[in-house]
Parts: C-alpha cells; sequence; structure tokens
C-alpha cells in the first residue's frame, strides 16, 4: 500500500484523491471547483489527445477553435439547450476593473463598465459554433462541415473531484452539419465507434454502447448515444458522448441550405466530445492499493531504468549500459527513463516509480553487467523475470503489448463478474445494495418511472445497450410490458 493512501476497501473515494494528488496528476486549485493539472497528469491528457486527434482526422474531421464568451441572447437561442445548462452557467458582467478609492492597492468592479449584454463562459460550444455555420453555410456544396475543436469549458459545479467533475475542464467536442438525416445519424454512431475503440484500444477500457433515455438525453438533442464504462468500486462512469442535434440548432439560429433541387431546408446536426474525466476513468478502473496502473499506449513513461550500485565505477559501467539500453528502446518509439539520482535509494524508487504505474521497470546491477542480463519488472502482475540483455530490444515491445491486454482483461472479467439480470424490484435493490455493479432489468419506457427508482435508488438508466436483444418482461417497477432489458447502476 502507497504511504498515507487507503485502501479502495477502506475507502475508495479517498483512496482515487489520494491517489490522484500522490502520484503527481493534479491538485485543487486556490481557485474554487478547478484543478491544477501536472505536468505527469498532463502528459496523460496528451497522450489521449494525440490518438483522438488522429481518428478525428481518419475520418475526415478538422480542427477549429471558437470563442469562449457567448452572447446570452445567442445562447439563448435553443430553448432545451439553455434551460438544460443554465443553473451551471458563469456570467460576464462587466469588462473593466478600477481601483477602489476607499482601500489602497485594491480593487472595484467599475460601474460604469457594464456590458450591454451579458456574456456567458461556454458549458458547451453549439450556440456559438451554429451562430457561426449560419454564416458558412448556403449550399449543399457547402456540406457536409466536419469540425472538433480542443478546448476548455465552465460548469459551475457545487460538488467537485480531481478529474471527474470540475468547474473548468478540458475536453473536445466535435459540431458538424449536414445536408440529411441519414448523413447526420450515420456520423452520431461513427463518432461513438470511435468513442468505444480508442478506450478499448488505448485505455483498455472496455465499454458498453448504448442510447441514453429521455432523461438523460443531452439537452437540445433528438437522441444521445454513449458509452459506459465500470469503475472498481462497481459504479458506472459516461465516458463519451455522441448526439445527433436533428435540426434543432439549425432552426433555432436559422442555419439553411439550398438543395440539390433547389429547395430550402434546415441542416442536420451533430455534437460529441469526451473529457479530461477520462483519466478519472483510467484511475479508477485499473489501478490498485499501491498506485496507479497505466495500460502502456497512454502511460508517459513505458519503461524505468533503476541501477543499483555501491561504487562509483559500478556505477559508471551500469550508466553506459542503461543510456544504450535507453537508447535502443526510444529508437523504437517508446519513452524510457534512467533513474539516476543518487540522493535515492532503489528501493524508494522501486516505489515511486509503482505509485506512478509505469508498466515496466528495469534493475541492473554489477551481477546482471557480469552475467548479461538485467531483472524486468511489470507493473501490472507484480511479476519479475530475468531477461537477456541481447533479447531485451524484442522482449520489451511484446512486454508492453502483453501488459495492454492484460489489463483489458482484468477489467472485463471485472464488468462481466458484475453485471447481474434481475426481474423484480426486490432483486433490483438488493444487488444494488449488496452487490453494485451494472444490473440489467426491464423498464417501461417512462420518464417517470426512471425518475422513481432514481429516487428510491438513486440508480440511473446508464443506457439502452445497442446489442440489446429483444425479450418480452414486465417493468420491475410498474409491472408494465417491456421488450428489452436496460442498464441500470449508481453513477459518478
Amino acid at each position: 500500500m502507497a504511504k498515507g493512501i487507503p485502501t479502495r476497501e477502506e475507502d475508495y473515494a479517498q483512496w482515487y484523491i489520494e491517489l490522484v494528488k500522490q502520484a503527481d496528476l493534479a491538485e485543487n486549485s486556490d481557485v474554487r471547483g478547478c484543478m491544477v493539472i501536472k505536468p505527469y497528469g498532463y502528459s496523460i491528457w496528451e497522450k489521449m489527445q494525440q490518438a483522438l486527434d488522429k481518428m478525428f482526422k481518419d475520418t475526415g474531421h478538422v480542427n477549429a477553435y471558437f470563442p469562449l464568451f457567448v452572447p446570452k441572447s445567442m445562447f439563448e437561442a435553443e430553448e432545451k439547450n439553455a434551460e438544460g445548462f443554465a443553473k451551471e452557467c458563469a456570467i460576464v458582467t462587466h469588462y473593466r476593473l478600477k481601483n477602489d478609492p476607499d482601500n489602497k492597492g485594491k480593487l472595484i468592479v467599475d460601474p460604469n463598465a457594464k456590458l450591454e449584454e451579458e456574456l456567458v463562459v461556454r458549458p458547451t460550444s453549439e450556440a456559438i459554433i451554429w451562430n457561426t455555420y449560419k454564416k458558412w453555410i448556403q449550399s449543399y456544396r457547402d456540406l457536409p462541415i466536419l469540425i472538433n475543436q480542443w478546448a476548455n469549458v465552465v460548469r459551475w459545479e457545487m460538488r467537485t473531484r480531481l478529474f471527474l467533475r470540475t468547474a473548468e475542464f478540458l475536453w473536445q467536442e466535435g459540431h458538424t452539419a449536414h445536408a440529411t438525416k441519414e448523413e447526420a445519424i450515420a456520423e452520431t454512431e461513427q463518432m461513438l465507434d470511435v468513442y468505444a475503440a480508442f478506450a478499448e484500444e488505448f485505455m483498455a477500457l472496455p465499454v458498453i454502447k448504448g442510447r441514453k433515455s429521455e432523461n438523460e438525453r443531452f439537452p437540445g438533442a433528438l437522441d444521445t448515444y454513449c458509452i459506459e464504462a465500470m469503475m472498481q468500486d462497481g459504479k458506472a462512469l459516461q465516458a463519451g458522448t455522441s448526439h445527433f442535434l436533428g435540426q434543432n440548432f439549425a432552426n433555432a439560429f436559422d442555419v439553411k441550405f439550398t438543395s440539390k433541387e433547389g429547395k430550402l431546408e434546415y441542416v442536420w446536426g451533430t455534437s460529441w466530445g469526451v473529457s479530461t474525466r477520462l483519466i478519472g476513468a483510467l484511475i479508477m478502473a485499473h489501478s490498485d492499493d499501491d498506485g496507479l496502473i497505466l495500460p502502456p499506449k497512454l502511460a508517459p513513461i513505458h519503461v524505468v531504468i533503476v541501477p543499483i550500485f555501491k561504487t562509483e565505477d559500478e556505477f559508471n559501467r551500469i550508466s553506459d549500459k542503461a543510456n544504450e539500453i535507453a537508447k535502443a528502446l526510444r529508437k523504437q518509439g517508446y519513452s524510457v527513463k534512467y533513474d539516476n539520482r543518487d540522493t535515492q535509494k532503489p528501493g524508494f524508487k522501486f516505489a515511486e516509480w509503482e505509485l506512478k504505474g509505469v508498466p515496466v521497470r528495469i534493475a541492473i546491477g554489477p551481477r546482471d553487467l557480469e552475467n548479461g542480463t538485467v531483472e524486468v519488472a511489470r507493473r501490472d502482475t507484480k511479476t519479475k523475470q530475468v531477461i537477456a540483455l541481447a533479447e531485451l530490444e524484442q522482449s520489451i515491445p511484446a512486454l508492453l503489448d502483453d501488459i495492454q491486454q492484460n489489463i483489458y482483461n482484468l477489467a472485463l472479467t471485472f464488468r462481466t463478474n458484475n453485471t447481474t439480470a434481475v426481474n423484480t424490484y426486490d432483486e433490483f435493490k438488493k444487488v444494488l445494495a449488496e452487490k453494485g455493479g451494472f444490473v440489467s432489468a426491464h423498464w417501461d419506457g417512462t420518464p417517470e418511472t426512471e425518475q422513481k427508482i432514481k429516487e428510491e435508488t438513486k440508480a440511473t438508466i446508464r443506457c439502452i445497450p445497442l446489442d440489446a436483444k429483444e425479450e418480452e418482461g414486465k417493468c420491475i417497477y410498474s409491472g408494465q410490458p417491456s421488450k428489452r432489458r436496460v442498464l441500470f447502476a449508481q453513477a459518478y
């Protein structure tokens, strides 16, 4: 167990927070509800960005940037979207400060600098982007528009938690415009597939693809698709969403185009996004009581080399070999850290890099040099093996691939073992209280029933799985007929 970090069993919530801090990922800012993402944490986000950005561009999207501020009247244009985010909006009302005449060295808001119209600090960018699209779109020849932006947004959350829920967070948001309903739906589904592929291939995180219920749908969308993941405490975490906006925003901002047939029609839209909460998901899905466990594809450091020596001569000889190994592995595209600090003992270094989740650790001592071997430890299973130096360049890539797959397999097994089908409300409540996880149950399809279940159990419908099989059943709450099961869970 890492120093000062409770076990997951003792206090899962505190385990998470302390791990984030001690692994040097992030810390609370003095600005209420905000966080400082530290270099090690930000490097994970950069890895995520790089992978996702390539996947976006491979599917025909391009990056742009839109303003942080949205005039209130513009934000109000799409009523459902505005109502959905209203309570979380930060507002700019003035554009200048001035010296406080009664308090030297202090500043006050200049009452004469009030804005004619308040500006909303974007909680999401549909309004400003669709207002812009109105200028860009006249004809079917201008479509589709496939744009993504990497940005920050502000949602004034009252109860915050590092990475999972903060007043300001980093994300990407895609906003696309199409000539037909069919194209827009295909785009929505395509981006859901992109998110699912990213989660599983890079995060080693198995996810369930599905649709949100009406209660959980994005404000202003006709349909919301999502990927849902399970954390080690049995709670669900929404890991990505893709929204079919229909013509709602096109209507709100009067975005029309002339079709091939010469008719004036409203544009069809989508939006989709993931955020820095994915780092929280990464931590909670895989890590253990000794620290982070990072999938190699997103680890800032793939391999750390730790020298074990007593004399300066031993250190110099080990360093020569360590630098040689590091150079060879870097040529293969791996990030390698040679921890040559003389201020810390090997045991301290082992614990530190274990805490930070580095997938592979190589230890080299004088005897290893004599034998032409090194000791290789993997973070996920905490097993060690002796590998010949001559085989290291071939062994490390295969080992990292195996670690990536093993982390995924463990998460998938955990999810499978913690997904339970129930047929009665008593069973439902019992599983939630004693086991947790995903609960597969029949639901009558009404928002009223979902709300009652949420009020009584704190569980929500995480998604209606896309691969849900049709089967006759009865709603666990109302007893009304149902044709398929949905997934319930308590969630972050």
